[in-house]
Protein backbone atom coordinates (compact mmCIF):
# COMPACT_ATOMS: atom_id res chain seq x y z
CA UNK A 1 0.00 0.00 0.00
CA UNK A 2 1.34 3.58 -1.25
CA UNK A 3 1.54 6.07 1.56
CA UNK A 4 0.28 9.37 1.57
CA UNK A 5 3.47 10.90 0.61
CA UNK A 6 3.90 8.33 -2.11
CA UNK A 7 0.60 8.75 -3.52
CA UNK A 8 1.15 12.75 -3.54
CA UNK A 9 4.08 12.32 -4.90
CA UNK A 10 2.59 9.70 -8.35
CA UNK A 11 -0.08 12.20 -8.72
CA UNK A 12 2.28 15.23 -9.02
CA UNK A 13 4.10 13.18 -11.28
CA UNK A 14 1.11 11.72 -13.55
CA UNK A 15 -0.21 15.25 -13.94
CA UNK A 16 3.17 16.67 -14.57
CA UNK A 17 3.54 13.80 -17.49
CA UNK A 18 -0.35 14.56 -18.63
CA UNK A 19 0.79 18.21 -18.99
CA UNK A 20 4.06 17.15 -21.20
CA UNK A 21 1.68 14.91 -23.29
CA UNK A 22 -0.17 17.75 -24.48
CA UNK A 23 2.70 20.57 -25.30
CA UNK A 24 4.43 17.36 -26.84
CA UNK A 25 1.30 16.67 -28.99
CA UNK A 26 0.85 20.28 -29.98
CA UNK A 27 4.63 21.04 -30.58
CA UNK A 28 4.69 17.43 -32.60
CA UNK A 29 1.33 18.48 -34.91
CA UNK A 30 3.22 22.18 -35.44
CA UNK A 31 6.35 20.55 -36.70
CA UNK A 32 4.77 18.04 -38.80
CA UNK A 33 1.98 19.81 -40.17
CA UNK A 34 4.07 22.48 -41.18
CA UNK A 35 6.71 20.18 -42.68
CA UNK A 36 3.65 18.72 -44.67
CA UNK A 37 2.12 21.80 -45.96
CA UNK A 38 5.76 23.05 -46.86
CA UNK A 39 6.53 19.77 -48.92
CA UNK A 40 2.78 19.79 -50.66
CA UNK A 41 3.59 23.53 -51.40
CA UNK A 42 6.69 22.64 -53.47
CA UNK A 43 5.53 19.47 -55.01
CA UNK A 44 1.87 20.64 -56.12
CA UNK A 45 1.58 23.99 -57.24
CA UNK A 46 -2.20 23.99 -57.74
CA UNK A 47 -4.93 23.79 -54.69
CA UNK A 48 -2.86 26.12 -52.00
CA UNK A 49 -5.88 26.99 -50.73
CA UNK A 50 -6.74 23.10 -49.46
CA UNK A 51 -3.37 22.27 -48.69
CA UNK A 52 -3.31 25.83 -46.44
CA UNK A 53 -7.21 24.94 -45.18
CA UNK A 54 -5.63 21.23 -44.50
CA UNK A 55 -2.77 23.14 -42.63
CA UNK A 56 -5.26 25.22 -40.30
CA UNK A 57 -7.52 22.09 -39.55
CA UNK A 58 -4.70 19.59 -38.36
CA UNK A 59 -3.03 22.53 -36.08
CA UNK A 60 -6.51 23.44 -34.75
CA UNK A 61 -7.08 19.95 -33.99
CA UNK A 62 -4.14 20.01 -31.88
CA UNK A 63 -4.57 22.47 -30.02
CA UNK A 64 -8.11 21.69 -28.96
CA UNK A 65 -6.91 18.49 -28.19
CA UNK A 66 -3.65 19.64 -25.78
CA UNK A 67 -6.23 21.90 -24.40
CA UNK A 68 -8.55 19.24 -23.40
CA UNK A 69 -5.59 17.36 -21.87
CA UNK A 70 -4.37 19.98 -19.73
CA UNK A 71 -7.61 20.46 -18.51
CA UNK A 72 -7.57 16.60 -17.51
CA UNK A 73 -4.38 17.31 -15.86
CA UNK A 74 -5.72 20.16 -14.15
CA UNK A 75 -8.30 18.54 -12.53
CA UNK A 76 -6.40 15.35 -11.63
CA UNK A 77 -3.97 18.42 -9.49
CA UNK A 78 -6.77 19.96 -8.45
CA UNK A 79 -9.06 16.75 -6.89
CA UNK A 80 -6.39 14.58 -5.85
CA UNK A 81 -3.90 17.33 -4.13
CA UNK A 82 -5.68 20.56 -3.71
CA UNK A 83 -9.45 20.56 -2.84
CA UNK A 84 -9.83 23.70 -1.57
CA UNK A 85 -12.39 26.07 -2.18
CA UNK A 86 -9.74 28.55 -3.76
CA UNK A 87 -8.38 25.59 -6.19
CA UNK A 88 -11.71 24.64 -7.37
CA UNK A 89 -12.43 27.78 -8.04
CA UNK A 90 -9.16 28.10 -9.68
CA UNK A 91 -9.64 25.05 -11.20
CA UNK A 92 -13.27 26.26 -12.25
CA UNK A 93 -11.90 29.75 -13.96
CA UNK A 94 -9.06 27.62 -16.13
CA UNK A 95 -11.45 25.56 -17.64
CA UNK A 96 -13.94 28.37 -18.61
CA UNK A 97 -11.05 30.56 -19.93
CA UNK A 98 -9.77 26.68 -22.10
CA UNK A 99 -13.36 26.57 -22.89
CA UNK A 100 -13.76 29.79 -24.83
CA UNK A 101 -10.07 29.53 -26.08
CA UNK A 102 -11.26 25.61 -27.42
CA UNK A 103 -14.57 27.32 -29.33
CA UNK A 104 -12.79 30.64 -30.81
CA UNK A 105 -10.17 27.99 -32.33
CA UNK A 106 -13.38 25.42 -33.38
CA UNK A 107 -15.02 29.01 -34.52
CA UNK A 108 -11.92 29.98 -36.52
CA UNK A 109 -11.06 26.31 -37.95
CA UNK A 110 -14.48 25.05 -38.83
CA UNK A 111 -16.13 28.66 -39.59
CA UNK A 112 -19.69 28.13 -37.27
CA UNK A 113 -19.59 27.84 -33.11
CA UNK A 114 -18.91 23.98 -32.08
CA UNK A 115 -23.65 24.28 -31.26
CA UNK A 116 -24.34 25.59 -34.81
CA UNK A 117 -22.81 22.45 -36.96
CA UNK A 118 -24.45 22.30 -40.02
CA UNK A 119 -26.39 19.14 -40.44
CA UNK A 120 -24.36 18.73 -44.29
CA UNK A 121 -21.10 18.56 -43.02
CA UNK A 122 -19.34 15.91 -41.55
CA UNK A 123 -17.85 15.96 -38.08
CA UNK A 124 -14.70 17.51 -37.03
CA UNK A 125 -12.16 14.77 -37.34
CA UNK A 126 -13.15 13.35 -40.25
CA UNK A 127 -10.92 14.36 -43.48
CA UNK A 128 -13.24 14.84 -47.11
Amino acid sequence: MLSEEAAIHWVEWSALAIELLAIALIVVTIVVSTAVYVIALAVQHKDRVESYERFRRRLGRALLLGLEILVAADIIRTVALDSTMRAILSLGLLVIIRTFLSWSVVLEVEGFWPWKRPLDRTPAGEEK
